[in-house]
């Protein structure tokens, strides 16, 4: 059995309610769940929320709220693996055969039907616990600065004069889905490492959303998305 698990916590604080803040015409959290319903890789999308608000939402849009998620794991430093954890043995516990668990961010738009099937099929087709969606760096890592004492300098001077093309190419968690094996899950393996493999995301389809300013960059970018699909 395949679960999805959506975890929704009550308690933002640098955008407050942000899980279920209308975002293009519906609480953001819609979006997730209806990309996890429309991928046909589920039987069950459970949100794991501590806010009786929030589960109503979830409802709404097709979601399942089986359990209260403890106050311990819905501060703003319960870590991702650990909620995932909880639901997993969760769902065992209620006698559910959970094989493979995919973690859907509630402020992940930009998440795709298409995306959660291939991220599963990049699990089945793998040796491996994880699956994360990454994308690249749009400028090589290896040239950032820092800014000291209001002045600007190479956090590594050595690579000034390197051409662009000759630095290796880097990546970053693309904060949309977290396909797991159940037991990886379930017993705490770290989420990145050699048992990880990558499912590529264009960098127009990424965007964190942590403050008001990536809100409003999010609701810009998926506007231009919205209106090349339609035009």
């Amino acid at each position: 059995m395949n679960v999805a698990i959506i975890p929704a916590r009550g308690g933002s604080k640098r955008i407050p309610r942000k899980n279920i803040r209308p975002f293009h015409g519906k609480p953001i959290i819609g979006w997730s769940i209806e990309a996890a319903r429309e991928s046909g890789c589920f039987e069950r999308v459970i949100v794991s929320t501590d806010d009786a608000e929030i589960a109503g939402v979830a409802r709404d849009f097709g979601a399942e709220t089986p359990f209260v998620r403890p106050a311990d794991l819905a501060d703003d430093i319960a870590p991702t693996g650990v909620v995932m954890a909880h639901a997993v043995g969760w769902c065992r516990n209620a006698g559910l055969a959970v094989e493979r668990a995919c973690c859907l961010y509630a402020t992940a738009p930009f998440v795709t039907a298409a995306l959660i099937r291939d991220g599963l099929a990049r699990l089945d087709g793998a040796d491996a616990d994880y699956v994360v969606s990454a994308t690249s760096f749009p400028f090589p890592i290896q040239r950032a600065c820092r800014i000291r004492d209001g002045r600007l300098e190479m956090i590594d001077p050595a690579n000034y004069l390197v051409r662009s093309q000759d630095l290796e190419e880097a990546f970053h968690d693309a904060g949309q889905l977290y396909w797991g094996r159940a037991d990886a899950w379930s017993e705490g393996r770290p989420i990145f490492g050699e048992r990880t493999v990558p499912v590529l995301m264009p960098r127009h389809r990424v965007q964190d959303i942590d403050t008001p300013e990536d809100w409003r960059r999010a609701e810009l970018l998926f506007g231009l998305l919205m209106d090349e699909a339609e035009g």
